[in-house]
């Protein structure tokens, strides 16, 4: 505890306030960490063969080319360092920790192992064993650390790999659903034009057929009345005189075969639109779908546990053409029933 405190005054810098690092002394006699001193040198903007101040007592001097070793301050500070290194009994705190019982497994001080240890098997704690048993513990521990951080790099490599992989298919997706889309809208605009082509060339062809029949209607409706009122108001010798030219004319408006046939030929349509209901049923087979491949790493690579790297694959199904062409050809079709 207290040797720290003790040589304070000694041991500690005065330009760092911390222990002695490297301590060399100046010309003035005052003692500085090697790397303060330069520090200041440096801050002063000072060379050697300049001259320059001491940083504690203001003092100027020449720089030398080298700094002497303050080898009393050194040893000094090993002794201390040594005595810090041992532990101190937490009940006797004057008592250093000195032996270790086998027994019980704890290391303690003498005045522990004669009060309540006395009798165990026991060995004395020897603090330079231990610290070269820890110092080599730390050198094994050292290719572990390595392992670790390639390991570490490995996952974080493959992290990056496996997003951008995720990324990348995501675009392929999006760029395929809306390859898809356009098509599709395209066909759809292709679909309706021709379904309104047929619409008015079929409507044209009923009304010009139904202007005809109106016509014809109206001619026979005229005839009529027109023979109706001449029996009510012409003599008998009128009508005798145009009788045969009336008969001409019916006979000529009874003949309606070829408005028989243009509706014959018109015909009954059905128009129809098919759809293939296994292409909306299965997405996967229109769009594609996705499969996650799983490669393992050989066990022994790593003793300390097994990375699984990911594949990210967008498969587009065989059936994706197929299924194209099919939901792309279909076409509104016209069925004539005579």
């Amino acid at each position: 505890m207290s040797s720290a405190k003790k040589f304070d005054d000694v041991i500690v810098c005065p330009i760092c306030t911390e222990k002695y690092n490297d301590p060399r002394v100046l010309p003035c006699g005052h003692t500085c960490c090697f790397s303060c001193i330069e520090r200041w040198r440096t801050n002063q903007q000072r060379q050697p063969g300049q001259s320059l101040s001491c940083p504690y007592c203001r003092k100027e001097f020449i720089i030398p080319r080298e700094l002497a070793k303050n080898y009393s301050v050194m040893n000094i500070l090993e002794k201390v360092n040594e005595s810090e290194s041992q532990i101190f009994c937490d009940q006797h705190q004057d008592e250093k920790i000195k032996i270790y019982c086998a027994d019980c497994k704890m290391a303690m001080c003498t005045m522990c192992f004669v009060e309540s240890h006395n009798g165990h098997k026991f060995s004395n704690v020897c603090y330079n064993d231990l610290q070269k048993q820890t110092a080599n513990d730390v050198i094994n521990l050292t290719s572990g650390i390595e392992k670790c951080r390639e390991m570490l790099e490995q996952v974080e490599k493959e992290n990056k790999a496996f997003t951008e992989q995720l990324r990348n298919t995501e675009t392929e997706i999006n760029t395929e659903a809306e390859r898809l889309k356009q098509m599709i809208d395209a066909h759809r605009v292709k679909l309706v034009n021709e379904l309104s082509s047929m619409k008015q060339k079929r409507m044209n062809e009923m009304e010009n057929l139904r202007e005809e029949i109106e016509t014809q209607l109206l001619s026979m409706e005229s005839y009529k009345m027109y023979v109706d009122d001449m029996r009510q108001k012409e003599t008998a010798c009128a009508i005798a005189i145009a009788a045969s030219g009336l008969h001409d004319r019916a006979n000529k408006l009874l003949m309606t075969d070829d408005i028989e046939r243009k509706l014959a030929d018109l015909g009954h349509a059905d128009v129809t639109f098919t759809s293939l209901s296994f292409v909306i049923d299965d997405v996967n087979k229109t769009l594609g779908h996705l499969r996650l491949n799983v490669a393992k790493t050989c066990k022994s690579m790593y003793s300390y546990g097994q990375f699984i790297f990911y594949r990210v694959t967008l498969c587009i199904s065989a059936v994706l053409t197929f299924a194209r062409c099919r939901c792309l050809s279909v076409r509104p079709s016209v069925t004539l029933v005579y």
